[in-house]
């Protein structure tokens, strides 16, 4: 099973929703952890947003990338544009992409937008994984 880490900057709201995302439509097929370049907390818009689609990552905390090793994971995915600021061997695993996604916490409004776009891409993230798999 492939195991994927989602980091953000801060593990509060596009990492969170994205490892929700990944936990329930990756179910049995990838194993999904989230972290931030520093810990926060869980934004209670992200929280929302994801209930709103009847996904509860309620129970889910922010983790600092440190408390991880990069060689640990297959798929690391940037939601910030932050790939720049990690450290070498993150961007250096068999998958890396950085998916440079708007920031809802700066402007909340937009939290049912970002979130719908990380489904999106978490659904075809889950598809390409399963299609590795089959063929490596």
């Amino acid at each position: 099973m492939k195991k994927v880490m989602f980091v953000c900057k801060k593990n509060s709201a596009r990492s969170q929703m994205a490892e929700g995302f990944a936990k329930t439509l990756g179910k049995g097929q990838i194993d999904v952890t989230s972290s931030g370049l520093e810990a926060s907390q869980v934004r209670p818009e992200a929280i929302a947003a994801m209930k709103e689609v009847g996904i509860d990552i309620s129970d889910q905390y922010s983790k600092p990338l440190s408390d991880f090793k990069a060689d640990e994971f297959d798929v690391v995915i940037s939601l910030c544009g932050c790939g720049v600021n990690l450290p070498p061997e993150w961007v250096m695993q068999e998958v890396f992409e950085d998916w440079q996604l708007d920031d809802p916490a700066e402007q909340p409004d937009i939290f049912p937008r970002v979130r719908d776009e990380i489904k999106e891409r978490v659904e075809k993230l889950i598809e390409s994984v399963k299609d590795a798999a089959v063929i490596g």
